[in-house]
């Protein structure tokens, strides 16, 4: 078993075998597409069809105006829940075309921690890392963590928009507030930390702390993860296409993240072309870390 929260203790990967499916969205969409794979519910799970709601919002908002580029994307996604562990994917070789997600919510319907943990998860599925062969590796894992922990804090943001809006529980349009208060803990953290550098100087702190972040013994925070957001969320909504959707071509080639970082990106960029993303996050990334 092995578990990106242990790996760097920070967040999610490969876990224990899942129990038997309680509850199945209900849809019956094309096999292989993120946004539309039926959402299946294993575990121990009160109000089974209040979260089946609230992990398709998740969904819907994590991946609005994001183009699913991916040719790995799964056919159904299973979550299941734990009463301990860490959140990770779980890397089974059985039924090879479902994506598993474990998250450790426990018996309350915690729904600011369902949507945080969840996020995080779904991004590692956007990145192509959910299928048997995406083992985290050394030295560049930490940038996917961060880039997905990012994409989970972004998601907080619109879910909390769309909550007031139009929240997926009658009347309930108040509970927006507590989403953002749980997103404003999470960017306080990473402000007031102690990561070297400055909360706007993801390439001071990327340059001080890269041996730590290589050999595992560091985490993204601070400024990397301030920095990324401000990537993601630079001009949304534009109509232009987002940088997010580079996220689709991670990981599409043998060696994944047991390289540098700077061949990482340049693989990176690779990929991006032959899906035909626009290659500008990984671009971005090398100027926010100052890599070029």
């Amino acid at each position: 078993m092995i578990n990106r929260r242990g790996f760097l203790r920070l967040t999610s990967a490969a876990a224990v075998c899942a129990v038997g499916t309680r509850l199945v969205a209900r849809e019956n969409p094309p096999a292989g597409n993120l946004l539309t794979a039926p959402i299946e519910l294993k575990g121990d799970w009160l109000h089974g069809d209040a979260v089946v709601r609230v992990l398709s919002r998740v969904r819907t908002v994590d991946l609005s105006g994001v183009r699913l580029l991916s040719d790995r994307q799964p056919a159904r996604i299973s979550v299941e829940n734990h009463n301990e562990g860490p959140p990770a994917i779980w890397l089974h070789s059985d039924e090879p075309e479902r994506a598993a997600i474990i998250v450790d919510i426990g018996p309350s319907s915690d729904w600011c921690k369902l949507a945080y943990q969840f996020g995080h998860e779904l991004g590692h599925v956007l990145a192509n890392s959910w299928q048997s062969s995406a083992k985290p590796q050394l030295p560049t894992q930490w940038l996917e963590e961060a880039l997905v922990e990012t994409f989970s804090i972004r998601g907080l943001r619109l879910l909390a928009d769309g909550w007031e809006r139009s929240p997926p529980f009658a009347g309930d349009n108040a509970f927006a507030a507590s989403i953002r208060q749980y997103r404003s803990n999470l960017l306080e953290a990473n402000k007031t930390d102690g990561a070297v550098g400055s909360p706007d100087d993801a390439a001071s702190w990327f340059h001080e702390s890269r041996a730590d972040l290589e050999s595992g013994k560091g985490v993204p925070r601070g400024p990397a993860i301030l920095g990324i957001l401000a990537l993601y969320e630079e001009g949304e909504p534009s109509g232009k296409p987002s940088l997010i959707d580079d996220l689709g071509a991670l990981n599409r080639w043998p060696e994944r993240t047991a390289v540098p970082i700077e061949r990482y990106l340049e693989r990176w960029k690779q990929s991006c072309s032959e899906i035909g993303a626009s290659g500008k996050l990984p671009t971005r990334l090398q100027q926010l870390f100052r890599l070029t």
